[in-house]
């Protein structure tokens, strides 16, 4: 029996705000346990919420760059569940009224692109942390999260795979970051999802049971735990028997999922509109005002690398994974016209040492003007291609300039014809045996002697110009 796979996700984002969503504490992370706590976010009794401003920005900006309607008055709701690291019982958060819907986003999965829908975006608080310890009878709770703005990104169930779902996750990243609303961190939990998969049968509009994955920290593991419950699903279903609606936890360790609990339904919740909060009137103007403010989206940008400067579309997808690089790029493509070599040091040399040494582009000694005078001495036949990754790796630690590394070291090419020549002639003389056989038709012999001739100049002739002139007199009868 054939099933295809129906894949929803809920992602949150975590806003780059500098304080929390309903007061004024800090959202700085990495600070002691419950030092970034006051009486509204721990829910003490008869404390009132005010609402940041810049967290609605945020999400305006975010239902713009994903095509979403803005819901010109917006309420808050209480949703009401009972866990230790939520401190007032319950969360403040959006459910009649999103501030953002029916948007999409387009993906690239399998060489094909797609359209995925958004059905929702709404502005919420986030929960405290529970610290289960190793070998402790007790659970430690820190407050600091707690209160912390998150938009809650909601798609439709329209990915069929965990290659389009982890398609989806990195484009909406892309998208988060480019605003400067969001850092992406998976592994620290600023951008996290949870998955809703069922199964139907293809011809049938009519989904399965779903369940709900959480626990998942990387695109990788959201792939592999999407592509594990659907096999999971399919087995149960083949074999006749039926799926149960739950909450599953990914175990990244053997790459399966395991129940967590029963899946709450809306009404589990007991919503109801939150009484502290007044609605949110959107109109024009804001909207507007934070529409000039837009950087150019990932998508657009990539469009401009292919149709601008003739990129291949893997090299536009690696030099957008950041504004910053994409910036860099843009920027060495002023100081020279080889945007394909430039796009090459970048995705090897540039990306290499930066992920070796977790430095930042900001950070980053060799600026663009400097990669793309290192590059013009290749073009110049000034230096080698493997002199210039010598001496990308000197300018890489000491910031300085190709020009003065290649004139300390002496590492000027040699591109004098009649100098190479001469060198040429005196290596063909000293392997006469050679020469003969390549003229009989050996010629793979020529890469014997253009070695010779580049040991004998120590690296330094021009290879192009080496094997031409080294040819050309091998060519030449004997005699």
């Amino acid at each position: 029996m054939m099933f295809e796979a129906v894949i929803g996700l809920e992602v949150h984002a975590q806003l780059l705000t500098s304080t929390k969503i309903f007061c004024a504490c800090s959202t700085q992370s990495a600070m002691p346990p419950n030092t970034n706590t006051c009486p509204v976010c721990m829910g003490m009794p008869g404390v009132l919420p005010v609402l940041n401003r810049k967290v609605v920005d945020f999400g305006i900006m975010l239902g713009h760059a994903t095509g979403c309607c803005i819901t010109p008055m917006t309420e808050f709701s209480r949703k009401n569940y009972f866990y230790p690291d939520l401190p007032k019982g319950y969360q403040i958060t959006q459910h009649t009224t999103p501030l953002c819907s029916d948007g999409h986003l387009d993906i690239e999965s399998d060489g094909n692109s797609k359209r995925i829908r958004i059905m929702r975006i709404h502005m919420e608080e986030d929960a405290g942390k529970s610290l289960h310890m190793t070998g402790e009878p007790h659970t430690c709770l820190d407050y600091n999260r707690s209160g912390v703005p998150l938009l809650e990104i909601v798609s439709e169930p329209d990915m069929r795979s965990g290659e389009e779902a982890a398609a989806y996750l990195r484009e909406l990243r892309q998208v988060l970051m480019y605003l400067g609303i969001c850092d992406g961190t998976m592994e620290e939990g600023s951008f996290r999802c949870d998955a809703n998969i069922s199964l139907k049968k293809p011809e049938s509009d009519t989904y399965g049971t779903r369940t709900e994955i959480k626990n998942m920290n990387s695109f990788r593991n959201v792939q592999k735990a999407i592509d594990y419950e659907i096999s999971r699903q399919r087995a149960i279903l083949e074999s006749g028997g039926e799926v149960v609606q739950e909450t599953r936890l990914f175990n990244a360790s053997d790459s399966t999922t395991a129940p967590m609990r029963s899946k709450e339904e809306s009404h589990d919740y007991r919503y109801f509109p939150e009484p502290d909060l007044l609605p949110v009137v959107v109109d024009d103007a804001w909207i507007k005002g934070l529409e000039s403010t837009m950087p150019e989206l990932p998508a657009v940008l990539r469009k401009r690398l292919l149709e601008v400067y003739g990129l291949p579309a893997y090299d536009a997808g690696v030099l957008t994974q950041t504004k910053a690089l994409a910036y860099y790029f843009e920027e060495c493509a002023q100081g020279i016209d080889a945007p394909k070599d430039i796009s090459n040091w970048i995705m090897t040399e540039v990306l290499r040492i930066l992920n070796e040494t977790g430095m930042s582009l900001s950070s980053f000694p060799v600026k663009p003007a400097m990669l793309a005078d290192l590059i013009s001495l290749v073009h110049r036949g000034d230096i080698s291609g493997h002199m210039a990754k010598e001496v990308f790796s000197t300018m890489a630690l000491t910031g300085r300039t190709a020009q003065d590394i290649v004139q300390e070291k002496g590492l000027s090419q040699l591109s004098d014809e009649a100098m190479i020549a001469e060198k040429a002639k005196e290596i063909i003389e000293a392997f006469p045996e050679e020469a003969a056989r390549y003229r009989n038709g050996k010629v793979g012999l020529l890469s014997f002697f253009v070695g010779r001739l580049m040991g004998e100049t120590k690296g330094k002739a021009n290879p192009k110009l080496a094997n031409r002139i080294m040819k050309d007199m091998l060519d030449k009868p004997s005699g």
